[in-house]
């Protein structure tokens, strides 16, 4: 729908609710704002642009007090937001909001029954249904709110590969980064092989996850969530199988898998077909040790992928 223009001129009383809840707060609430975000913020939002929408009551009457509680409320959004994402789920934030200015906007596409959020040309926008300014105030950067509209904005490409979102950086820097170096470790010592690398493949898996999400409805819808947490099972999985098939305690098994993982790799990916089983394997290709499922069956199993590791070698 397209927008009304703005209203020329505002009552009286209106102008003065404005210049005192609102123009004479700004620049404290801003600086509210950028101590949440540890960076210089700017609210950048048009009263007479939001007057044309106000309906009957709280955003008519008193207009500067609504901008203030649309505000005040990201702001107690963004603290919540901080808490959970951390330092890393912070930056994210900073860089995806590159312009790092608030504003309160129309909701033109309809997306939310009252309001709601959006990232648009590197502004974190507030957005209000038609009809509905001033209602709900509170909730328009609710965390999932938010976490949907980061995960639908542009994020950083990497080398032409596929382009991780939000959801997916944020799971894999909580659950897979933190951990990685302990896993290569203990994989490390139970093969007697210091240099092992562990390729978690991330891209790849996220491509190929992304496309299976677009093809199956029924198709886990938290996937992109999960990416870090379910490749860093799968590595869990293989060390669990490397000490019950003891490869800890024997020095025959250990010289069999040099001599087939000869790249000294163990990398997780997604395959179009099984060959050994139903839901995930293992499978040595090019000197690589790969743990291996299908899009449809990532997740499954996980601790079974190395479980017929003996007979690949």
């Amino acid at each position: 729908m397209s927008k009304l223009p703005p209203v020329e001129k505002l009552p009286l009383a209106l102008r003065k609710n404005i210049r005192d809840e609102w123009d004479n707060k700004k620049s404290d609430i801003e600086r509210q704002l950028s101590d949440v975000l540890t960076v210089p913020w700017t609210v950048d939002v048009n009263p007479n642009q939001l007057y044309a929408y106000a309906k009957d009551g709280y955003a008519k009457e008193s207009l500067g007090n609504c901008i203030a509680s649309y505000v005040n409320g990201a702001i107690f959004r963004l603290k919540e937001f901080v808490d959970y994402a951390g330092e890393q789920g912070l930056k994210e934030l900073n860089t995806i909001c590159h312009t790092h200015t608030l504003t309160i906007d129309l909701d033109d596409a309809k997306r939310f029954p009252y309001c709601g959020a959006d990232i648009h040309e590197g502004k974190l926008r507030i957005l209000f249904a038609p009809d509905h300014l001033g209602t709900n105030i509170d909730n328009a950067l609710d965390r999932d709110i938010l976490l949907k509209a980061l995960n639908e904005a542009p994020g950083p490409a990497s080398d032409g590969a596929a382009t991780l979102s939000f959801a997916a950086r944020s799971d894999i820097s909580k659950e897979y980064d933190p951990r990685a170096e302990e896993l290569r470790n203990q994989v490390a010592q139970i093969l007697e092989k210091p240099d092992i690398k562990l390729n978690p493949n991330f891209e790849d898996t996220f491509a190929k996850l992304q496309q299976e999400s677009k093809e199956n409805t029924d198709f886990r819808s938290d996937w992109e969530s999960l990416l870090g947490s379910f490749t860093r099972l799968y590595f869990e999985g293989l060390v669990n199988q490397l000490k019950y098939q003891k490869f800890d305690q024997d020095d025959l098994l250990r010289e069999g898998f040099h001599e087939a993982v000869d790249k000294g790799e163990i990398a997780f990916r997604i395959v179009d077909k099984l060959k050994y089983d139903s839901y995930c394997e293992c499978e040595v290709e090019g000197g690589v040790l790969y743990l291996q499922c299908t899009s449809k069956t990532w997740g499954t199993n996980i601790d079974d992928a190395a479980q017929k590791l003996v007979d690949r070698l």
